[in-house]
């Protein structure tokens, strides 16, 4: 067993050191076998190794399920591509998806447009260091930030029951073209789409489809521009007709996510540790009596889509390091109802609660400045969205908090 272990090599992307005993327990648990050289380069890793997840449960979901063909409903063409799917809450995905939406080769590129390799990330973790960016990479960022959020105002304001997430996409898309973009999101790591579209128990990386929104509905708009060689990255939960504004639940939630990435950018200054923000927005998250996603966390962001560091969401984690001027990353907090477990879809991106219980996420892309932190992609005044007040019953009725 000691011989075979030593012949391990380190499943740490572009690293050439044998791997020691720790082992990844998530790959443990699926029978997998990855072992890494250290805590810290499994840490580096973690945002690019989670896709192994992803591909071996839904390689065992489909060895164990019945071989099931989707019907398209005679009049409409619409299916649920995954019949036989255990789905942990009420929403189900809508196919056909649309073709995938091309970009003029006039837009610059990322580098993963074509196969969906992200190769500059995998070679810039090997070098394990957190970029500090310097003035004109900085006036980079701030320009991608603004245009991102003009993107989100967009997408947020047609907003609507009855608008699919598809035509969010295709409003997303476009108007990423009119400002000389590439949607990040666009074939990184194969992702079909311009956008991420969540909604209600979905925690993240939901793919726009066909199902319309629907009264009562939350949705996560998660928006990323490539521009002038940087990623400018940014997303809200918005609430869909007043069905959903009068809901005690999803009011609950939604807020609760918003103030726990408020008060985790309180921390953000130089010398503040990247574990930190995790303490505070836990302690906030509880306090509402919610709970914090841990699969997922806010990362380094610049010329690369992700890359380090690592920013943790919940309260004691092992995060390395701490941040210094010009370093430029998210923070991006998942905020459950319910339990903070998710499970993946077949399609390999839709991560929803275990519970099936509703969800909801905000995310800032910050740059670190000498005395403190720039929000990079903050809200204007004429921003759609924003808090509202805790519905409140009253004789039966259901009203807003003074």
């Amino acid at each position: 067993m000691a011989d075979a272990a030593a012949k391990r090599k380190c499943k740490g992307a572009d690293c050439d050191k044998d791997a020691g005993t720790m082992v990844c327990p998530k790959c443990r648990d699926l029978g997998v076998d990855s072992y890494f050289c250290s805590q810290d380069c499994f840490t580096r890793n973690w945002s690019t190794h989670k896709a192994v997840h992803k591909k071996q449960s839904n390689l065992l979901a489909n060895l164990l399920a019945p071989k099931v063909t989707a019907k398209p409903d005679p009049d409409t063409g619409l299916y649920n591509p995954f019949p036989t799917f255990s789905f942990t809450g009420p929403l189900r995905p809508v196919y056909p998806l649309s073709e995938r939406r091309e970009v003029p080769k006039s837009i610059p590129h990322p580098d993963y447009w074509k196969d969906g390799q992200p190769r500059s990330e995998q070679a810039w973790r090997a070098r394990h260091k957190i970029e500090i960016l310097d003035k004109d990479q900085q006036e980079g960022m701030r320009k991608v930030c603004r245009l991102g959020r003009e993107v989100l105002d967009i997408a947020a304001a047609a907003i609507k029951p009855g608008v699919t997430t598809d035509y969010i996409d295709k409003i997303v898309h476009e108007a990423c073209l009119e400002r000389n973009s590439y949607p990040s999101p666009l074939n990184y790591v194969n992702f079909p789409k311009s956008v991420c579209t969540s909604l209600n128990e979905v925690i993240c990386h939901g793919i726009p489809d066909q199902r319309p929104l629907e009264d009562g509905d939350i949705v996560n708009i998660d928006v990323t521009l490539y521009h002038g060689g940087f990623h400018g990255d940014l997303n809200e939960t918005y609430y869909v007709g007043d069905k959903a504004k009068a809901d005690p639940e999803s009011v609950r939630v939604v807020e609760t996510a918003r103030e726990c990435l408020d008060e985790a950018i309180k921390l953000v200054k130089p010398g503040a540790l990247f574990r930190e923000y995790g303490n505070v927005i836990e302690k906030h998250a509880k306090s509402k009596k919610c709970s914090v996603i841990r699969t997922y966390c806010g990362h380094g962001i610049n010329s690369l889509f992700h890359c380090e560091p690592n920013i943790p969401h919940y309260a004691k984690n092992k995060a390395v390091g701490a941040a210094k001027p010009g370093m430029c990353f998210t923070i991006e907090p998942m905020i459950a109802l319910g339990s903070y477990r998710d499970r993946t879809w077949p399609d390999d991106w839709t991560s929803v609660t275990i519970d099936g219980k509703r969800t909801a996420q905000f995310e800032h892309t910050l740059l670190v400045t000498e005395d403190g932190v720039e929000i990079l992609t903050a809200r204007t005044s004429t921003s759609p969205g924003g808090p509202i007040p805790m519905p409140i019953e009253s004789n039966g009725e259901v009203k807003a908090e003074a």
